[in-house]
């Protein structure tokens, strides 16, 4: 996850997440969740297998936008936004495979780029039940291991994703529940 991000919902809010860490503003999502901080060219994230929430951010609706840098590992490297989350199990996310934004299998391509709603809507549900409908291949397609920036537009009933300041956006769902703020 990249050094900083922003969302906007009347006004722009800009985090940066390694001072968040550094100041105990973040929630871990599991006890023993572990959290570190990366430097990869210019810019610093932070690396964690699991969800990070921000203390006392409530979202709405508005644009949340992060850069992202995964790895080049089949099946290892999923890269996600949650929001509008009530705890660890409920909640709605975007989430990126990057081992599969430059492979040659058209289908695997297609995988690159989710919106899920947790718990009722996970990622093998969507896949069975409507297929290439809540995922798609992202346009541009950025190398697995580089940064890309993601702005994820969040309104009351659908999210578009846009990747690398891309005018045609890589995905556009309904949303699947009634949450409006998390």
């Amino acid at each position: 996850l990249g050094g900083s991000f922003c969302y906007s919902q009347q006004k722009k809010v800009t985090y940066d997440i390694n001072r968040l860490l550094k100041e105990n503003k973040l929630v871990k999502a599991y006890p023993r969740q572990t959290v570190a901080e990366v430097t990869y060219g210019s810019k610093q994230g932070l690396t964690t297998a699991g969800i990070l929430w921000l203390k006392n951010v409530n979202f709405k609706t508005g644009i949340i936008d992060v850069d992202l840098r995964g790895r080049d590992v089949f099946q290892q490297s999923f890269l996600g936004i949650a929001f509008h989350g009530v705890d660890t199990t409920t909640n709605d996310v975007i989430y990126f495979r990057p081992f599969n934004f430059q492979t040659t299998d058209t289908l695997r391509r297609k995988h690159t780029v989710q919106y899920i709603s947790e718990p009722d809507f996970p990622w093998d549900k969507l896949r069975k039940e409507h297929p290439l409908v809540y995922e798609n291949a992202v346009n541009p397609f950025p190398l697995a291991d580089a940064w890309f920036h993601a702005r994820i537009v969040v309104n009351a009933d659908n999210i578009v994703v846009y990747v690398d300041h891309s005018h045609q956006p890589s995905l556009t769902v309904k949303k699947l529940n009634n949450r409006q703020s998390g």
